[in-house]
């Protein structure tokens, strides 16, 4: 393993020990609505589901990585970290004492590297137990904030779009050129993704984003590190207490709003030979990864449909027992990439990622999640997101991508590529 760099000013002192303190809350507020305006995007961190999860503010300490042993690094520091950390936690639960939240670039090769962050505020929600932890690095035990709702966050102000790095129909041609790729045998399956440019008159509050995806797609994970934002469906690994779980999504159809419309659809989804043959790579994928570390696997043989708000997907949950020392993060690092996100085989599927998209994925579709003390956590694959500008914070970057295989159609993968830009196009437009 290489020498870990030296983190960012807001690491931890030489010598100075972490100091955190959970105490039990009244869990009588959404947690979103918690957050205060700090006026950067980068100082939020949240992953919420149903409005249960994490949020928290601020930042005590800071690590970042580049390069192939990125995850190794981020995960030698955090160990480091916990090791000598003061930890005085009266909950006791996955998610208490110190939490690191983390995102990590789709590729080795990426600036965007990898980023943990542990704030100094995190408030969590779980099972009707609510808590707050306080981070500091001094030698006494942090004092616990008044934690109440803040003032509503801002609404996006004169949203304008633009094409990224390629319009519409060039990234149709890149299909093309991909479908030719496979059908002449050199690969199964790739994941081509497109970014799209937003831009506001002033400052975007992460705070409406993240409310407005919890309202509207409240079976995703929302998520927000280092500025990176947005709302999941897929999660990549879940780790507490030895059991070892993880979703699985490929296979991809626009809902209609028409209930009726939309089981008709649902059934066609799982009938689909190409949709199915994309969700199998995808399944095989992480199975494979995963099977080193568990003692025992399920893996079920038929996927079942995923109704989201504007979408529906072929899902699997796969399941293990976690026989080793592995951490939720290096769990990650074993899966990354899937085929959900690249392809399959990865080595054939990554080249061609970056021969035809002519975009840095930054973060987006990297893992994203979080990580507490006992290597217990949450990973997603960061999806339906977008990006915040590092020098201009009324400017996002979304991204969306598509699984193509030998039978997809260039036009239609634009249109499930545009339909998976809807969340976070809506949130910024305020709709």
């Amino acid at each position: 393993m290489s020498t870990l760099p030296d983190p960012r000013p807001a690491a931890r002192p030489s010598g100075t020990p972490l100091v955190a303190r959970t105490v039990e809350l009244d869990p009588d507020a959404p947690l979103l609505s918690l957050v205060p305006d700090l006026g950067d995007p980068r100082a939020v961190s949240s992953w919420v589901r149903r409005g249960e999860g994490l949020v928290g503010w601020g930042r005590a300490l800071e690590f970042t990585a580049h390069g192939a042993d990125r995850f190794e690094q981020a995960q030698a520091w955090w160990r480091q970290v916990v090791t000598s950390a003061v930890v005085r936690d009266e909950v006791g639960l996955a998610g208490t004492g110190p939490v690191a939240f983390g995102s990590m670039s789709y590729a080795a090769s990426s600036p965007a590297g990898a980023t943990l962050v542990v704030p100094e505020v995190i408030v969590g929600c779980r099972d009707g137990r609510a808590w707050l932890t306080t981070v500091g690095t001094d030698a006494s035990v942090p004092a616990s904030p008044t934690i109440e709702s803040q003032q509503p966050p801002r609404e996006p102000v004169r949203v304008t779009f633009a094409d990224g790095a390629l319009s519409p129909a060039q990234w149709a041609g890149r299909v093309s050129d991909a479908v030719e790729r496979i059908t002449a045998g050199r690969l199964d399956k790739v994941v081509l993704a497109r970014d799209l440019r937003a831009q506001a008159q002033q400052p975007i509050d992460p705070r409406w984003l993240l409310q407005r995806l919890a309202e509207r797609y409240d079976t995703t994970w929302v998520f927000a590190v280092d500025g990176l934002v947005g709302a999941t469906p897929e999660m990549l690994v879940r780790l507490e207490k030895g059991l070892v779980t993880s979703r699985v999504l490929a296979g991809t159809i626009r809902r209609t709003g028409d209930d009726e419309h939309d089981l008709a659809l649902a059934a066609s989804l799982a009938r689909s030979s190409k949709d199915l043959e994309e969700h199998e790579y995808a399944v095989r994928s992480v199975a494979d990864a995963l099977r080193p570390h568990c003692s025992s696997m399920n893996v079920p043989e038929s996927p079942f449909v995923l109704h989201l708000s504007n979408v529906m997907h072929l899902a699997t949950d796969v399941a293990g027992v976690l026989h080793d020392d592995t951490t939720s993060l290096a769990l990650a690092a074993s899966l990354h990439p899937s085929a959900a996100v690249c392809g399959t085989p990865t080595p054939v599927a990554d080249g061609l990622i970056h021969e035809l998209e002519e975009m840095d994925r930054g973060r987006y579709a990297g893992p994203v999640g979080w990580m507490d003390a006992a290597g217990d956590g949450e990973w997603g694959i960061a999806l339906r997101c977008g990006a915040y500008d590092e020098a201009d914070p009324a400017q996002l970057r979304l991204f969306a991508g598509c699984g193509i295989v030998a039978g997809s159609d260039p036009e239609s993968e634009v249109a499930e590529s545009d339909a998976k830009l809807v969340p976070m196009r809506d949130a910024l437009a305020g709709c």
